[in-house]
């Protein structure tokens, strides 16, 4: 935190910055990361109120008379209730559900943050890049792959192929089979047929030789 920003009195500082909101006093403006972040005006009343007097109590009879007029016909106690939990949710949603507004029971409220008061607009904090985020980046993009991947569109493209080549596959073993069925079957029938042949060639032999044995005249 720069030290010259302590120095300037919260009464007469226009911009103030705690966490990740800034405030300008003068066009009543709050900013979360660059955002506006929209308070009802009594809302934004009691966190300058609180702000001002940071690390102190500020009573509920002073925020009473810096809301309403001693006059005005309203509840004090119950819209005061109402507006400090108002102004506390808002800080939650907006700095990290850290609550910046204590409870002194029977007194008041405290600011228990740390703000800084400048007169000029502060530098936006930006965050730097760690090693951290560039080794998680590339699993971020097989990630992202994965998922188009299985995108539900490509991956129905994908099991319809996969089905078309195992019916192909099948289809090439099942034939496969068969032929080579066939092809037994017919070396097994020429097999027998050689067989028979050769049976027949010997039968053929044995009887031509048993006739030139003959006696003449047999």
């Amino acid at each position: 935190m720069d030290s010259c920003l302590l120095q300037i009195p919260p009464a007469t500082a226009r911009y103030v910055r705690f966490g990740s909101l800034q405030i300008d006093q003068q066009r009543q403006l709050v900013l979360r990361d660059g955002d506006e972040l929209r308070l009802q005006r009594k809302t934004f009343e009691v966190l300058i109120a609180l702000l001002q007097k940071q690390g102190e109590v500020v009573t509920r009879e002073e925020l009473k008379r810096t809301l309403w007029s001693i006059e005005s016909q309203v509840d004090h106690d119950a819209n005061l209730n109402t507006t400090i939990n108002k102004l506390r949710r808002a800080l939650c949603k907006s700095t990290d559900k850290v609550s910046y507004i204590e409870t002194i029971p029977r007194r008041g409220y405290r600011f228990i943050g740390a703000a800084e008061f400048s007169d000029i607009p502060f530098v936006e904090k930006k965050p730097a890049t760690s090693a951290t985020s560039e080794t998680i980046a590339p699993h971020r993009e097989h990630e992202a792959r994965a998922r188009d991947v299985f995108h539900p569109g490509k991956s129905l493209t994908v099991i319809m192929v996969t089905v078309f080549l195992t019916g192909i596959l099948l289809g090439a073993t099942a034939a496969t089979f068969w032929l080579s069925r066939d092809a037994s079957h017919v070396r097994h029938s020429a097999f027998k047929e050689s067989r028979r042949v050769s049976v027949r060639s010997a039968c053929l032999r044995l009887y031509l030789k048993s006739r030139d044995h003959r006696p003449l005249g047999a």
